[in-house]
């Protein structure tokens, strides 16, 4: 990935140490860019004391309006981070992207009702069916916070290219690593990456939805390919390098070796939930929890294959030798 590199300035620097201390009813935006911000999440899972605020969100300051990347998990923190937007600017939010439809993304769009809220198809579809899961799951773990929080779906569907919010144009790339349906947005203006949960950086990747994992290896191959100057992640800090694309790569090679080795030498799906992780696996927040999901995620899927395959070896990307 080509990138150049930006100095922070110190207001940002302030902002950035603050960040981990402010609460989900005063989010505090990072700047990112000329007119472009994000709000870190807490690389944590839903618990009440953090209210949900667990991913990250971003927005753009156009001449025209406010264009908001993903809106957090409750309508508590939706409403926050139209606070949050409004002390920085007097233009309205015209506009919502949702990059994916996991429930820490998503559920925020609910205090946007004065926006236009989009997504892929897939990704509204996805919404469609696990909204009521999702919603279940809010309500069981975060208690009050998830207080009043109801599904608004996108109501316009957008495609792979380029994105008119009345001329101010963002490139759209429609990726399927994460959920089967992954929008990641470049502004051209600014350099910046919105790449959702396709990139995680500082914390182990989660897999709920994804379809298979040589698929993400392959869309980060098509990220890497594009020149930007900073990536907001789906989870974790600012990035001004291409870390998040390789920490994440790094965690995908390992999870998948370890699923094709363990199935072919026919260890048990307890065995692996037990496997070490390297050394700098293992200090990433949430490993050994995410790495428990993913072996029940897939390990199915790889026995399948490899008794379809018989014996045959295989490479890493699935084929036959």
């Amino acid at each position: 990935m080509a990138t150049c590199w930006n100095r922070i300035s110190e207001r940002a620097l302030v902002l950035w140490l603050c960040l981990s201390a402010v609460p989900a009813s005063a989010l505090t935006p990072l700047p990112v860019a000329p007119d472009t911000w994000m709000v870190q999440g807490a690389t944590e899972e839903f618990d009440p004391r953090n209210g949900g605020d667990i991913s990250n969100s971003a927005f753009i300051v156009t001449p025209q309006g406010v264009v908001v990347i993903d809106t957090g998990s409750t309508l508590a923190y939706g409403r926050a981070l139209r606070r949050a937007i409004a002390a920085l600017t007097d233009q309205p939010v015209r506009w919502v992207i949702n990059t994916h439809h996991h429930p820490d993304h998503v559920f925020g769009n609910a205090a946007f009702d004065d926006a236009r809220i989009m997504a892929l198809p897939g990704t509204i579809a996805a919404l469609a069916r696990d909204a009521p899961a999702f919603l279940a799951t809010l309500t069981a773990r975060l208690g009050e916070t998830a207080q009043g929080t109801v599904t608004r779906l996108p109501e316009t569907a957008v495609s792979e290219g380029t994105l008119d919010l009345d001329g101010y144009v963002l490139q759209l790339y429609a990726l399927r690593g994460h959920t089967g349906a992954d929008l990641v947005i470049l502004d051209p203006r600014t350099g910046v990456l919105f790449a959702g949960d396709l990139l995680f950086w500082q914390r182990a990747p989660t897999t709920p939805h994804t379809p298979s994992l040589v698929q993400w290896l392959a869309d980060l191959d098509e990220l890497a390919a594009l020149e930007v100057n900073a990536i907001v992640p789906g989870h974790g800090p600012l990035a001004r390098s291409d870390a998040p694309l390789l920490q994440t790569r790094a965690w995908l090679v390992w999870l998948d070796a370890l699923l094709r080795e363990g199935v072919a030498r026919g260890a048990t799906q307890n065995e692996l939930l037990h496997t070490r992780l390297p050394d700098a696996l293992a200090r990433l927040p949430l490993a050994r929890f995410e790495l428990t999901r993913s072996i029940s995620h897939f390990y199915r899927r790889y026995e399948d294959q490899w008794w379809q395959d018989g014996d045959a070896p295989l490479r890493p990307n699935g084929e036959q030798k």
